[in-house]
């Protein structure tokens, strides 16, 4: 005779398998799913924010480049343990750094304007926004957590 489970004992079975790993600090699955979705919708707006700046610098193109490969890498680790601690790593690293890099060309546009930092009132708000190219480097920064950490089971 075959028990049948319940819809609302199998949530539950997900629900404390999800707790072991979280306890367990198996999260590589769940950190490279976190990755893709997050990198997707920041690099629309980035090309968005960046469209609106009329891509005056160059730079202004590496998040939009970047921004395929990291989704794809991301996908990837969910997928697969080898694309997890290959592929993700490196195109995390290189959105990092792209963000780290972004704080210092925004720092730059913002003294740039007409009065720079005398001006903070104004340039901080009507300028590059400071804090914006932070969020590569978190976003990064989660994809090389998930290389780091072991595989959910």
């Amino acid at each position: 005779m075959r028990l049948r489970i319940g819809r609302s004992e199998r949530g539950r079975s997900r629900t404390a398998r999800a707790l072991r790993n979280l306890r367990r600090g198996r999260l590589q699955r769940t950190l490279s799913a976190a990755t893709a979705a997050s990198a997707l919708p920041l690099g629309v707006e980035i090309y968005f924010e960046h469209y609106r700046g009329s891509f005056g610098d160059k730079w202004m193109w590496t998040p939009i480049a970047l921004t395929p490969a990291l989704v794809a890498a991301g996908v990837a680790g969910v997928v697969s343990d080898r694309a997890a601690s290959t592929a993700l790593p490196i195109a995390s690293a290189l959105f990092a750094l792209d963000g780290a890099i972004g704080v210092i060309t925004h720092v730059r546009g913002v003294a740039r304007k007409p009065g720079g930092f005398q001006e903070p009132l104004y340039n901080i708000v009507m300028g590059p926004p400071l804090l914006a190219p932070g969020s590569l480097v978190m976003v990064g920064g989660i994809g090389l957590l998930a290389a780091a950490l072991p595989r959910e089971r």
